[in-house]
């Protein structure tokens, strides 16, 4: 695992995605890295990825993906973690305020010292992976959080984007300020529960290749000038 003097200080992180396993395929390794460094993890997630067209089991995705996502949250170690309800797929119909809002009442009761989201680009294109951004980001400013993102280098998007024809979006190297040696075996065991999204993923299982125990974060808002590292 990563040392703790490699991931930027936190003793409470709250990550804020998308979609019941964005948690896990994109967030995990980070998630287990702060979790093992002695880090208090919660996860908001504003969508139950019912939209999904990806294998899906049953005719309740609904109800089946919110439950992956409980127990993905319980293998990776999230102390606290919140499911909502808005629509897959149309989070850009949400006035982004109000989906601050529910980051800010999650990040008080959690006592979060830093906000984990994915890239602005959505790492993956997807719009919703942006609103959730855009949405946490909004929330931070007045509460001087500073917002870690996960990215992925331009050479790995792109060559996913040539083998799979996907749209991910990725950071020339000037623009990743940390990079982490992972270890993934927490993660892979997140993944695991995401049965209805994770069997037969070639993409996932290509992007994971190609990382290999690396992956790469950005500073969307740094923590304010002055501010001393949170002890633990």
């Amino acid at each position: 695992m990563p040392a703790p003097r490699d991931l930027p200080p936190a003793t409470s992180l709250l990550a804020v995605c998308a979609h019941p396993d964005d948690e896990s395929f994109g967030l995990g390794a980070v998630l287990a890295a702060y979790g093992a460094a002695g880090c208090r993890l919660s996860v908001l997630c504003l969508t139950h990825g019912e939209g999904s067209t990806l294998h899906a089991f049953g005719s309740d995705l609904f109800r089946t993906r919110a439950g992956e996502f409980r127990r993905a949250a319980r293998a990776l170690g999230v102390g606290r973690s919140e499911l909502l309800a808005y629509p897959d797929g149309h989070l850009a119909e949400v006035p982004l305020a109000e989906l601050g809002a529910h980051v800010d009442r999650l990040a008080a009761a959690a006592g979060a010292d830093r906000l984990l989201v994915f890239d602005e680009g959505g790492v993956t294109g997807h719009p919703d992976h942006r609103r959730a951004t855009a949405a946490a980001r909004l929330a931070a400013g007045p509460l001087a959080l500073p917002v870690l993102a996960w990215a992925l280098p331009t050479a790995i998007a792109d060559q996913l984007n040539a083998e799979h024809h996907t749209a991910f979006c990725g950071q020339p190297a000037q623009a990743l300020d940390v990079e982490l040696v992972v270890d993934r075996a927490q993660q892979r065991r997140a993944i695991a529960c995401h049965r209805s999204q994770a069997t037969d993923n070639p993409v996932l299982q290509r992007r994971l290749a190609l990382q290999r125990d690396r992956e790469w974060l950005r500073h969307l808002l740094p923590a304010p000038a002055g501010t001393a590292p949170p002890s633990g």
